[in-house]
């Protein structure tokens, strides 16, 4: 006869015979101290055995079937864990996929090679190695670890590789390196051990050496990873970022062994996957890569569809296979996305500015440097310019208007006064052809753009920036906010002198909301592919512009 078994307080559950006063009270204790035990941790964890299992959560809550020294020893067992599930006790790392040798080959290329010259050129003008020339040595490599970037390749929108860093951004860490090194040697007084000519050979020499270097380290990390074998991968999700995601893998040098796509849906509704990229339906995913021996399983299945790629974990979990989870982001309007963690939480930044960080440095130092050679070299322009306003009408010299700056805060900027008004009030009109508010001097600085001039102090102020969206008066972000969407989006960035827009033939007038419209599309545009290059491309541009006149009244 089998007695019916009654559960307690801690939903334990306890078989009559062992229903005693005694009993209950020791197993009552163990339970007591193991939930003490665990009460000063906030995690629940969990261990399996071929017995039973034991839950324990912050609550006290406990289920056994386990003999009592066995919860005892799990009970020790399970405290030593790292980690037991929950977010609070997980880190998001960015990492590669490249193999540890590659990986180590990219970051000690450059040093290398710095070092590598630096001995050749002593060599070549028979300068006897010391230890005063290991000690410089080991500073340069230093340095240039520190300074130099990795090279690697970076895929275009397009789909097509490019080897990054560029030679222009090789020269320019070059001249940081070697400016660092001179210092540091003169400081030292290492430049008494080497001939000024040794010297000079290696500041020359190395920049052609890293250059060449990588492009081989490049070569060879692709011929390496060709010869590791064939990698054998599936995509699970037939979506646009799944056949998006094929394609480009497939233009590498050794792409590997695309098995093919597994989806949810009937091969019949999926007419962009060719008849033999089809593996399967999702339910045979777990069977399919044991069976092929899969060596990467890329999930490109929609956001949307969560549980199902739960499931779909869980069944892979029997597989050595890389599992990587490919969502479709482009599906958002992003604004320079970019991958990052938050306190070990991994976030997408949807919406972002591209001066973060050492990009915002660089940004403002060459605003910087830009504002006090133009004060030095306009300087006395600017001071002609403004006695010649004073002259020929009245009115202030310089006109002050309210416009949005940087996060949509608003700031004056200074203008050369063209007009016999200043308008800064709830209604602003733009200028057009032939307005008679301009005056006969201001229309001649409008179209050479002269009245811009007094803006680098903006610049230098921290208003402004040399190349950026155009700020608008007040008045017309209010309108066109409205009108327009993601209009504010442009304010993630400080308003420029000038800008993507208005060397693309939208200066002036903006009659339209169409005309607006195309404006900060370009203005976006600017931002998603902000650099350094593009923003010396854009001052070219607006010098040759400039001198044309084009759409300026």
């Amino acid at each position: 006869m089998r007695w019916p078994r009654q559960a307690d307080e801690y939903g334990t559950n306890l078989h009559p015979a062992s229903v005693g006063s005694g009993a209950v009270r020791r197993l009552h204790a163990e339970i007591r101290w193991i939930v003490n035990a665990f009460r000063e941790d906030t995690a629940i964890y969990s261990t399996e055995g071929g017995l039973g299992e034991v839950h324990v959560g912050i609550e006290g809550s406990v289920s056994s079937g386990f003999a009592s020294a066995d919860v005892r020893r799990l009970a020790r067992r399970g405290s030593g864990l790292l980690s037991d599930g929950s977010i609070r006790h997980k880190a998001f790392r960015l990492g590669s996929t490249e193999p540890p040798l590659v990986t180590l080959l990219k970051e000690l290329q450059g040093p290398v090679v710095a070092v590598t010259t630096l001995a050749l050129c002593l060599t070549g003008y028979h300068v006897l190695l010391s230890l005063e020339c290991l000690a410089f040595a080991l500073i340069i490599f230093l340095v240039s670890n520190r300074v130099l970037s990795t090279p690697h390749t970076q895929t275009d929108p397009s789909g097509q590789p490019h080897i990054r860093p560029t030679p222009l951004r090789v020269l320019l860490e070059w001249s940081t390196v070697s400016a660092l090194l001179a210092f540091l040697a003169t400081a030292l007084k290492f430049t008494q051990l080497f001939p000024n000519r040794a010297l000079l050979t290696w500041f020359i020499v190395t920049p052609v050496a890293l250059l060449t270097s990588n492009y081989g380290t490049i070569h060879l990390t692709r011929w390496w990873n060709s010869r590791r074998g064939l990698h054998r991968h599936i995509i699970i999700g037939a979506t646009d970022i799944g056949i998006e995601l094929a394609k480009r893998v497939g233009q590498e040098s050794s792409p590997g062994n695309f098995l093919g796509f597994f989806d949810y849906r009937d091969r019949q509704r999926l007419p962009a996957v060719a008849p033999e990229q089809w593996a399967g339906a999702c339910n045979d995913v777990a069977d399919f890569v044991q069976r092929h021996a899969v060596d990467a399983i890329y999930i490109a299945l929609p956001i949307s569809t969560a549980p199902r790629i739960a499931e779909l974990l869980r069944e892979l979990r029997d597989t050595t296979a890389s599992i990587y989870f490919v969502p479709n982001l482009f599906a958002f309007d992003l604004v320079q996305p970019r991958c990052m963690e938050i306190h070990g939480i991994p976030a997408l930044a949807v919406c972002e500015t591209p001066h973060r960080g050492m990009s915002g440095l660089r940004k403002r130092a060459i605003d910087m440097v830009l504002a006090v050679m133009a004060l030095l070299l306009f300087g006395p322009l600017m001071l002609i310019v403004g006695a010649a306003v004073k002259w020929s009408s009245p009115g202030p010299v310089l006109f002050r208007q309210r416009r949005y700056g940087l996060n949509g805060e608003e700031i004056f900027v200074y203008k050369f006064r063209t007009m016999v008004v200043c308008e800064d009030g709830a209604i602003v009109t733009q200028a057009t052809r032939d307005d008679q508010r301009i005056t006969p001097l201001g229309r001649f600085m409008r179209r050479t753009s002269l009245d811009e001039l007094p803006q680098i102090l903006n610049v230098l102020e921290g208003k402004m920036s040399f190349v950026g969206p155009r700020p608008h008066a007040v008045a017309h972000n209010e309108q066109y906010r409205k009108l327009i969407s993601g209009y504010m989006i442009r304010h993630k960035v400080r308003p420029g002198i000038t800008g993507w827009a208005q060397v693309n033939g939208l200066r002036g007038e903006t009659d339209t909301v169409e005309k607006m419209r195309d404006r900060i599309q370009y203005d976006i545009d600017y931002m998603n592919n902000w650099s350094i290059l593009l923003d010396l491309k854009i001052l070219v541009r607006t010098i040759l512009v400039v001198l044309r006149g084009d759409r300026a009244y």
